[in-house]
């Protein structure tokens, strides 16, 4: 991935929100992406999925960004955001709407995040119905998931919705992954166990990781710091936190990690 030049400007607006970034990212890299709330964290996912146009380049895989249908760039993008989307509907809609792939796979993919046993035991089992849910903000990965019976409404937890959008991205394998936030709300025993299950499952894939947690980020290869929709770093977590000067030197300190970052 490379920015070239980038700019972003709100419609409505007149000021720019990202400034002249210019960066680029290898192949396979592990990108950690941090700065203060209003910093232009979400705004560079949205100049990489054109949900708003930016000036300057965008350029993955060599190819300008503007010159890919929406469609094809979106599809082979994998997103796991922090308030995450589950259709009410089949499990299987949800893993694979467009019916591309067996069964086999989907099963290996809720393998991969432990629901395939919860899944097994709907009726229906990939044809149970899945009702998108809200209600209970934590998520402890040994509790069984709530669906639908029948037209009674279930309830998923944000953890659990979380489940479905990983096995989704499992199952679709892009080569780019992009994790908006994705664990802000979630236990710390269910993060773990999202972190482990990217590394093991994405490890020749690049991965862009935004993250309040500096825990989140401090494993990634490197970590883009903006301030004011401006890169201000841009190095190894540990060379960062070894500045003086740095912009996340005081996340030294535990109890000032999450306003730091």
């Amino acid at each position: 991935i490379e920015l070239r030049n980038m700019f972003l400007v709100y419609e409505g607006s007149t000021k720019p929100v990202l400034k002249n970034l210019c960066c680029s990212v290898k192949s396979g890299e592990k990108i950690g992406i941090v700065g203060r709330t209003g910093a232009g964290k979400s705004s560079i996912i949205s100049a990489l999925f054109r949900m708003v146009e930016p000036t300057g380049e965008v350029v993955v895989d060599g190819v300008d960004t503007k010159s890919i249908g929406l469609h094809d760039l979106r599809r082979n993008i994998s997103i796991i955001p922090q308030d995450p989307v589950v259709f009410a509907g089949p499990v299987r809609r949800n893993l694979d709407p467009f019916g591309e792939y067996t069964d086999h796979s989907i099963w290996s993919a809720l393998e991969e995040v432990r629901l395939r046993q919860a899944v097994q035991d709907l009726p229906g089992q990939l044809d149970g119905l899945l009702s998108e849910g809200g209600g209970n903000l934590s998520c402890s990965t040994r509790r069984p998931l709530m669906w639908t019976t029948g037209r009674m409404p279930g309830n998923l937890s944000v953890g659990e919705r979380q489940l479905v959008c990983l096995a989704r991205a499992i199952l679709r394998h892009n080569r780019l992954l992009v994790l908006d936030e994705a664990t802000a709300n979630v236990d710390h025993r269910t993060d773990a166990f999202i972190q482990t299950t990217i590394h093991h499952k994405f490890i020749d894939c690049t991965v862009l990781t935004i993250a309040h947690r500096l825990n989140t980020i401090i494993d990634c290869d490197r970590v883009l710091v903006l301030d004011a929709g401006e890169i201000v770093e841009f190095d190894e977590p540990f060379a960062l936190l070894e500045r003086r000067d740095s912009c996340t030197t005081c996340a030294e300190r535990p109890a000032k990690i999450c306003s730091t970052i």
